[in-house]
C-alpha cells in the first residue's frame, strides 16, 4: 500500500520526503483557512442585516419584557408555545411591510395615503401616535427604574431627563448611517436575556413539550395576556418603522428620488431583505421564549405570580436566581429601552409626516425636516411628562400591549391589501400562501381583540 507521497513520487518523480512536507503544509493551510472562511461568512451575514434585525429587536422593549415576564410568572411554562407560533405570523407581516417599502419606494403611511381613503390613514396614525407616546413614557420609566436597581442613589427624574436627551440627540444630530449602525449593535443586548435564562436550572424536556403543544384555558386573565403578547409581538409601530427603514436604506444606497427607488426590485434585494427580516424576528421570539422560561423556572416556582414591570421582574429574580441573572435582566431593560424608544418616536413621526406630506427621514438634517423631527420631540416630551407628572406608566405596560393588539387589525388590513395588489407590487405581489397567512393574522388579531373587550365588559 503506497502513501499519498509515495504515489506522487511515482507519478511526479519528486522525492517522497519533500512531497510529504508539501502535503502536510497544504493540509495545515486548509485547516487554517476554515476558520477564516467561517469568519468571512459570518461577516457577510452580519453586513446583510439591517432594518429587519433592529425592528425585531425593538419588539422586545420593556413593555414586551413585562408582558413575557408576567406570562412566565403567572402561568409557568404554559405559554412557551406562543414564541414559536407567533414567529411565522410576525415575520410574515414584517416581510410584507419590508417588501412594500422596497418595491414602492414609499413608507407605509405614504402608500395608504396614495391608495386608500384619508380617514383610514388618519385613524391609523392617530391611534399609532397615542399608543406610541404612552409606550415611550412606560419605557422611559422602566429604564429609569432598572438603572436605579444598579445605582440606587441616582435620581429618577434625572435619569428620565438623561435618557430623553440622549435618545433625542442620537436621532437628531447623528447621521442615518451612524444611527443605523448604533441600533444594529444595540440589538445584541437582547442576548442578555438568553444568557440569563441559561444560568437558571431549566428542565429542557418540559420546555420542549410546552414549546410545541399549546396550553390554554379559556378565561378572562389568559385571553387578556394572550392579547397582550400578540399586541407586543405584532405591534403597529413595527409596521411603519420597517417600511420606512427600507426606504432609508435605499436612499443610503444612492436612490435619492422616488423614481430611482421604484426601479425594478432585484431578486437579490428581496432575498437579502427576507434574510434580514426572518433573522430579526427569530431573535425577537427567541428572547420571548427565554424570558418566559426564566420567569417560569424561578418566579412561578417560588410562588411569585404577579409582575407589573420589567424592573420588578429583575428585582424578584435576584434572591432566587442570583446576582448574575439580576444584572443581565436589568442591563437588558436599559439596552432594549434605548433601542425601542427612538423607534417608537420615529415610527410615529414617519406615519404623521407621510400622512400630511411633510418632508421626513432620518437622513435629513433638522433644518430640512422641521415637522418630522418636531413630532419626534413632541412624542418624547409627552413620554417624559407622563413620568414627571406623577403617573405610574409602569403599571400600564401590559395595557399598552393590549391596546396595540386592538389597533393592529386596523393597520394590518391595508398592509395585506397593498401587498396583494399586483398593480402596486408587480412581480413581488404576495404569493397565495402569504396572502392566506396575512388574512389569517388579521382574523386572529380581530378575534383576540374582540375576546379581550368581551372579557372586560362581562
Amino acid at each position: 500500500m503506497f502513501s499519498s507521497a509515495k504515489f506522487l513520487e511515482k507519478v511526479a518523480g519528486a522525492p517522497a520526503d519533500i512531497l510529504d512536507k508539501t502535503i502536510d503544509t497544504s493540509r495545515q493551510i486548509s485547516r487554517d483557512l476554515v476558520p477564516h472562511k467561517q469568519i468571512k461568512v459570518a461577516r457577510a451575514y452580519w453586513k446583510s442585516l439591517g432594518p429587519g434585525l433592529t425592528t425585531g429587536a425593538a419588539d422586545d422593549d420593556p413593555s414586551g419584557i413585562t408582558t413575557y415576564s408576567q406570562a412566565g410568572a403567572q402561568y409557568g411554562f404554559n405559554f412557551l408555545w406562543l414564541a414559536g407560533y407567533t414567529l411565522p405570523l410576525m415575520a410574515t407581516v414584517q416581510e410584507m411591510c419590508a417588501r412594500i417599502g422596497l418595491v414602492t419606494g414609499r413608507g407605509l403611511a405614504a402608500n395608504i395615503r396614495q391608495y386608500y381613503p384619508r380617514w383610514v390613514l388618519y385613524i391609523a396614525t392617530s391611534l399609532l401616535f397615542f399608543a406610541n407616546t404612552l409606550n415611550i413614557g412606560a419605557d422611559l420609566g422602566a429604564m429609569a427604574k432598572a438603572t436605579q436597581l444598579l445605582f440606587p442613589s441616582l435620581s429618577f427624574t434625572n435619569l428620565i431627563l438623561g435618557f430623553t436627551i440622549i435618545s433625542l440627540s442620537l436621532q437628531i444630530f447623528t447621521t442615518y448611517e451612524k444611527y443605523a449602525k448604533y441600533l444594529k449593535w444595540l440589538a445584541l443586548v437582547l442576548l442578555a436575556y438568553v444568557f440569563s435564562a441559561l444560568t437558571v436550572n431549566l428542565n429542557w424536556n418540559v420546555l420542549l413539550q410546552n414549546a410545541v403543544w399549546p396550553t390554554i384555558v379559556i378565561n378572562r386573565d389568559q385571553i387578556f395576556l394572550i392579547t397582550a403578547v400578540l399586541g407586543t409581538t405584532i405591534s403597529p409601530y413595527l409596521f411603519f418603522w420597517q417600511t420606512s427603514q427600507e426606504v432609508e436604506e435605499q436612499i443610503l444606497d444612492g436612490k435619492t428620488t422616488l423614481k430611482l427607488r421604484q426601479e425594478e426590485t432585484t431578486l437579490q434585494e428581496v432575498r437579502s431583505m427576507r434574510t434580514d427580516v426572518w433573522s430579526g424576528m427569530f431573535l425577537s421570539n427567541l428572547v420571548m421564549f427565554f424570558i418566559i422560561a426564566a420567569c417560569a423556572a424561578t418566579l412561578n416556582a417560588a410562588g411569585i405570580t404577579n409582575i407589573t414591570s420589567a424592573a420588578q421582574a429583575a428585582e424578584a429574580l435576584r434572591p432566587i436566581a442570583g446576582d448574575r441573572v439580576y444584572l443581565l435582566f436589568a442591563l437588558g431593560i436599559i439596552g432594549t429601552g434605548m433601542l425601542a424608544v427612538p423607534i417608537l418616536a420615529g415610527s410615529a413621526s414617519y406615519a404623521l409626516s407621510e400622512s400630511f406630506g411633510w418632508k421626513f427621514g432620518l437622513y435629513r438634517k433638522l433644518r430640512e425636516a422641521n415637522a418630522f423631527y418636531g413630532i419626534i420631540i413632541i412624542a418624547m416630551a409627552i413620554g417624559l411628562l407622563i413620568n414627571l407628572l406623577g403617573f405610574d406608566p409602569i403599571k400600564a405596560l401590559i395595557y399598552t400591549a393590549v391596546f396595540n393588539g386592538l389597533i393592529a387589525p386596523v393597520i394590518l388590513i391595508p398592509i395585506v391589501l397593498l401587498s396583494c395588489n399586483s398593480k402596486i407590487m408587480g412581480r413581488w405581489v404576495n404569493g397565495r400562501l402569504t396572502t392566506i397567512l396575512g388574512w389569517l393574522i388579521v382574523a386572529l388579531m380581530i378575534l383576540a381583540g374582540a375576546a379581550t373587550i368581551f372579557s372586560l365588559v362581562m
